[in-house]
This record gives C-alpha cells, sequence and structure tokens, in this order.
C-alpha cells in the first residue's frame, strides 16, 4: 500500500519525492503503512473553497483530513442499530476488506503554510510534515473540539514529532496552537 502525494498549486516549490518520503516515514511510526493515504496540495483558493465547503468557514488553513473509514463505519453501525460516533482516537481502523485499506485524504494549504513558515522564520518542507502528522492524527479520529481532546491530540503530535525526529535527525517540533472551540 502507499502514497499518492498530488501537488495542484503552482504558488509554492515543491518536493514531492521529500514529502511522500516523510508521510511513510509517519506511517512507520504509527503502524499503519499497510493503508493508502492520499495527500493533495492545494493553493489558498483551493483550501479556503474546500474548508468553507466543509467547515462553513470561509478562510484559508494549513490542513483539512477527509477520513476513510468515519462514514463508513458511521453507516455500517446504524444500519445494524448500533450507536456509533466516529473513529475513537487512535484506533486503527480494521477494515473488512482489502479495498478498504485506505485511511483517507489529507489537503495541504501549502501557501498557507509556506506564509507561516515565513513569518516564523521555519523551514517549507519540515512544517509540511508536521502539518501532515496532524492531519493524520484526524485520519485516526483525534479530534481538538475541546480542552480534553486538544490534549489528547497534542500528547499524539507530541509522541509523533519525537519519533520522527529520532528515526531522520531532524528536530521538529509541533505547530499546535492552543484549543479554539470552533476549530
Amino acid at each position: 500500500m502507499g502514497v499518492v502525494v498530488r501537488n495542484l498549486q503552482k504558488v509554492v516549490p515543491l518536493r514531492r519525492a521529500r514529502l511522500r518520503k516523510d508521510v511513510n516515514t509517519l506511517r512507520h511510526i504509527l503502524g499503519i503503512q499497510k493503508f493508502d493515504l492520499g495527500v493533495v496540495c492545494v493553493d489558498n483558493r483551493r483550501i479556503q473553497h474546500i474548508n468553507n465547503i466543509y467547515r462553513k468557514k470561509d478562510e484559508p488553513t494549513d490542513v483539512l483530513s477527509f477520513p476513510f473509514h468515519e462514514d463508513f463505519l458511521i453507516t455500517t453501525f446504524e444500519s445494524i442499530g448500533l450507536a456509533f460516533q466516529g473513529l475513537r482516537p487512535g484506533k486503527i481502523p480494521c477494515p473488512l476488506y482489502r479495498d478498504e485499506l485506505n485511511l483517507g485524504d489529507i489537503f495541504l494549504g501549502v501557501e498557507f503554510v509556506m506564509r507561516q513558515c515565513q513569518e516564523s522564520s521555519m523551514d517549507l518542507h519540515r512544517a509540511l510534515t508536521v502539518v501532515t502528522a496532524h492531519g493524520i492524527c484526524h485520519l485516526l479520529g483525534y479530534r481538538h473540539e475541546t480542552e480534553e481532546e486538544w490534549s489528547e491530540m497534542l500528547q499524539k503530535e507530541n509522541y509523533i514529532i519525537k519519533e520522527y525526529s529520532r528515526l531522520t535527525g531532524q528536530h521538529l517540533l509541533p505547530m499546535m496552537k492552543p484549543c479554539q472551540q470552533d476549530r
């Protein structure tokens, strides 16, 4: 199984091979190598449009995640009369069929991330790795709508970034901001 990286923007020069390698390292850390994962790099206009459609926020953002299993599991459990509210944070999906070995898709607002990097003098590719880790956490059911969820997700991101840094020799830091109720 693999990672598909699509670059649909032309604003920021991007090294897809490096991003794919970094995403594969993140998948290894989380033990999700058997799952396919899509990473789509877009500009501010596209990420703002997607953010507006799915989150009703008419502004660009750094990352949006669309889990493959969340809707599938909810529909499946509702059809047999069980209540189920999405993925449980940190629980790897257990698909019944090989063609369900897919975590979902992450849309990276590359232009948005680049502007954040310019403000903080951070390397773009390192920042994209951190933002992708955040997106993968969402694909695994982590949320940050409450302080408790935020704390749980930050703990997971810290673990991922620490392991990534240990394995690659790079020193990355999570980019998470304080909890915001509307996120």
